[in-house]
């Protein structure tokens, strides 16, 4: 029959997902709880690892400007701890109560059909519980998260490499911003890069995604880097900045439901 082509008539869509980082991205840096997150990470440091409370500080900025997280830094250079215990005292003491639904960027990611996926390094009773703060725990169709990159389970772990040039080693999880994380999200959730807007607030996350050939957006600042295709003050800005989202999903919408109407309508003559 004519009408059994006429879905590939259809536009197809520049973008098929949306993956989203949480902390500092989903709500603002001003929250507070970075500021608290990086307190708690100086304290686990001095009390749980008996580093000197006058060096932590230091030693800390060299980790993460080296493994972009001070976990996996802390590892990386033959510090022993339980990753929960580690997330516990870590995120387990954040200022959640200045987290506030937020039904503006709900009613954003809701108005969008396309798939949407989070992929933080924050653990996973971290991360749902900033989704439901926020109001978002059923906007995404997957969370990737600490725990989904780093399986508790008898395969052989995923040793990342360490920025090139840098003589620090290697260490034992997957985390942004090293590309296996990056890989390990795309296979978990069947991501295509090229089709795929990634939101994130770390330039380093941003320059990674795009060399894995992600669309990148920056979220936090209005000046885009070479790396960010895009750049947000804040994740309200998204219809904003990125009005072809909404544009082509209404005219993918028109298209499906002018096609549908056709069928239907040839159907009742041939009846």
């Amino acid at each position: 029959m004519e009408y059994e082509n006429q879905y590939r008539d259809v536009p197809e869509a520049k973008y098929e997902c949306l993956l989203f980082d949480v902390d500092d991205t989903l709500y603002p840096l001003n929250s507070g709880l970075s500021k608290a997150c990086a307190t708690n990470i100086l304290d686990f440091m001095v009390q749980r690892l008996g580093i000197e409370e006058n060096k932590v500080s230091e030693i800390n900025q060299v980790l993460y400007k080296n493994y972009g997280t001070s976990m996996a830094g802390l590892l990386a250079v033959g510090y022993k701890f339980d990753y929960d215990d580690y997330h516990s005292n870590v995120h387990g003491r954040l200022p959640y109560e200045n987290l506030k639904p937020d039904p503006v960027l709900r009613n954003l990611l809701q108005s969008l059909p396309i798939r949407k996926v989070v992929f933080s390094n924050g653990d996973q009773v971290h991360v749902n519980k900033v989704l439901k703060k926020l109001g978002l725990e059923d906007c995404f169709e997957m969370v990737i998260t600490f725990e989904t990159l780093n399986p508790t389970s008898t395969e052989t772990p995923v040793v990342h490499n360490h920025p090139s040039g840098s003589e620090f080693p290697d260490t034992p999880i997957v985390c942004k911003p090293f590309e296996n994380a990056f890989e390990r999200a795309f296979k978990l959730a069947n991501i295509d890069p090229k089709k795929t807007l990634f939101f994130d607030d770390s330039t380093r996350n941003i320059q990674t995604g795009k060399r894995m050939g992600l669309h990148t957006v920056l979220v936090g600042s209005s000046h885009r880097t070479n790396d960010a295709d895009y750049a947000l003050d804040c994740i309200h800005n998204m219809r904003e900045a990125l009005p072809e989202l909404w544009e082509e999903a209404n005219k993918r919408s028109e298209s499906v439901m002018h096609h549908s109407g056709d069928i239907a309508i040839e159907t009742t003559v041939q009846a």
